[in-house]
This record gives C-alpha cells, structure tokens and sequence, in this order.
C-alpha cells in the first residue's frame, strides 16, 4: 500500500478533528472529515485558522509557539444546533524543510457535562452538610436548653446517662402570685413576652452562680445548683440565687406597669438526675430533696423565700432570716421554717432594702 494513502486515510478516519496550518498565515492547508464537520468551509481556499476558530488568542498562540511550547484552549459552538465543546491543541512541527501548525481538537462536550455534574453534586453535598451542621447545632442548642452540658455530652457520645445521686442539692421552687389574673392576661403575646423576658433574666442570675435552669411549667420555674456537677457552695448559691430573683422582679416592678410577684422554695438535700423519656427527652430531678422545696414555696407568702430547718442549718452563718415557728409539713413531719431576708455579707443585705 502507498504510505502517503494510508497517512492519509488515517487522518481522514481518526475520532479527533486534525488540520494542518502555515505558520506565517496561518492559512488550513488540510483538514480531515471531523475538523470539516465541526469547521464548515475550513476546505475553501485561503481560509485562515484564526478565522473559524473564533476566541482563538493568536498572539499568545504565536508567543507560546515561538518558546517550543503548545498552545491549549477550550472553544465552544454550534454544531447542528448543539452546543459542542472542543479541546484545541496547537503545535508547530518542523521537519525535512516542512514548517506547519498540526491543530488537534477534541470533543469534550461529555467530560464537561460530567465536571458540571461532579461539580453540582459537590455543591449539593456541601449545601446538605450546612444545613446538617444548622441542624445538628439548632438540636444541641435546644437539647441544652432541657440537660446540662456534661450530662448532654454523655449522652451524645454513649446514647444513655446513667442517674446519679446527689447528697446535697441546692433546689429552687419558684412560682407567680396570680400570673393568671394579670390584666395582660387578655393579650396573650404580650404575656409570653413578658414571661419570656423575666425568665431570661433569672437564667442569668442562675448561670452566675453556677447553677442550672432546669424547667419551667407555664409560670413556675425551677433551677438546681450542683447538678450534675457538686460545686462545694451549692446551699449558699441557691439562696444567693432566690435573692437575686427576688431583688429584679422589685425593681423591675418599679419600673413597668405590669407586677410580677413571686413566691419562692429553697432547700438543699438528696436528690437523683436523670434524663427520663425515649423520644420525648427531659432532664428531670427526684427525690426529698425536691419535694421539700416545692413545700417551702407553698408556704412562702408574695415576694417571700422560705426554707426549713435542713438547709438553715448548712448556711446559718451566712443569712438573715426570719423564724417563723415548727410547721406540719406533708411528707415530712414537723420542721421549723424560716423566711430569707438577705446574706450576712454587706451587699446581699442590700439587695433587699
């Protein structure tokens, strides 16, 4: 067989689109069937490759060409209507007193559809690991706002808390003086808001003191120090706590015409922390050390706090009270009770002048 024919026949047959060029004019000296397919007219005489290559960049062609480097770019068209991308490489070739540019292009339209693809999905996935993180942070935040830390982070990592025990609990019972027949009552955003603003605020005063809020139910709020974690001064905070509380709704009182008046349970005795529920989720606390708070704000009269004997006993040396006799208390026989009305140090009397 010729050689030259069977060159020749295997450029014509090849999958790439070839051409060669003059360098100088840049002039299409012969182009196979495919670069005619996606070049019509590239067979007429003196076409130029600059002319039905549109977007090539002849001077960084020419540049790159001179330094014995390839020039590579991509060029989009219309081929029968359809958008085909072409990978175009140009070369010059000198050799045996033959100086040409051989120009290869390759249709990628396939790869650049499937790098669109890969692309779209990668931002689809990076789009649903945000939201995931939104969430996962949205669903700790609220779980946070049911347990304490490390009792979540227990149960993150194990999917089970063991309860535990506690020896000497500091538990305030707190509960509003007729919050139901408020005159705000008839407007019932405007209470939420309210609630929600006094609320916040006792949280700040429980989180500076090291303790946790750990319900409320409607008007009542209840928090702990030294659950889940004994900080060794939990009976002195929960009264520094109950003061405080007292103290803001005063002066918050002062302020605004809507009253907010509490009566308030401390007390510090045994109790047990665990999370309760399968798919409905509470930290919750059990046992003496609870039930004789909730009595002692029973008892306690509007903007009053009382606390019975046990907890007198562990922080006598640092409170202003007020004795208030021997009562039956349900559950727990006679015990003598006290009204709180300040700390012995000099700025928790004043809290309450």
């Amino acid at each position: 067989m010729d050689l030259d024919r069977f060159n020749r026949l295997l450029l014509e047959s090849a999958g790439v689109g070839l051409a060669l060029a003059d360098p100088e004019t840049l002039a299409i000296a012969f182009a196979n069937p495919r670069f005619s397919e996606w070049f019509p007219g590239c067979d007429e005489a003196e076409r130029r490759l600059d002319e039905l290559l549109t977007g090539l960049n002849v001077e960084r062609m020419r540049a790159r060409l001179t330094d014995g480097k390839a020039y590579r770019t991509d060029l989009e068209l219309k081929v029968n209507r359809r958008s085909v991308t072409l990978a175009v490489d140009v070369k010059r070739h000198e050799a045996d007193d033959t100086d040409l540019l051989v120009v290869e292009c390759q249709n990628i339209t396939k790869l650049r559809e499937l790098e669109y693809m890969v692309e779209s999905y990668s931002k689809m996935v990076e789009r649903q690991n945000r939201d995931l993180r939104k969430e996962k942070d949205r669903v700790e935040k609220l779980l946070l706002n049911i347990m304490p830390r490390s009792v979540y982070e227990e149960w993150k990592e194990f999917g089970v808390t063991a309860p535990q025990r506690f020896d000497q609990a500091g538990v305030l019972m707190l509960d509003f003086v007729s919050s139901t027949e408020m005159d705000i009552a008839s407007d019932p955003p405007a209470l939420v808001a309210e609630l929600n603003d006094v609320f916040t605020s006792f949280d700040r005063i429980v989180e500076q003191f090291g303790g946790e809020r750990l319900k409320t139910i409607g008007d009542a709020y209840m928090a702990v120090c030294g659950v889940p974690e004994p900080g060794g001064d939990d009976a002195r905070n929960v009264a520094r706590i109950a003061l405080r509380m007292v103290r803001y709704l005063q002066r918050r009182n002062a302020a605004q015409a809507t009253q907010w008046v509490c009566r308030i349970g401390i007390n510090a005795g045994p109790v047990v922390g665990s999370i309760i529920g399968v798919q409905k989720y509470v930290y919750d606390i059990f046992g003496p050390g609870v039930g004789l708070a909730a009595r002692m704000e029973a008892l306690s009269g509007p903007m009053e706090i009382t606390l019975a004997e046990d907890l007198y006993e562990l922080i006598r040396d640092d409170v202003i009270v007020v004795e208030r006799g021997e009562v039956e208390i349900k559950g727990f026989g006679s015990k003598r009770v006290y009204t709180l009305e300040g700390m012995s140090d000099l700025d928790d009397r004043q809290l309450m002048r």
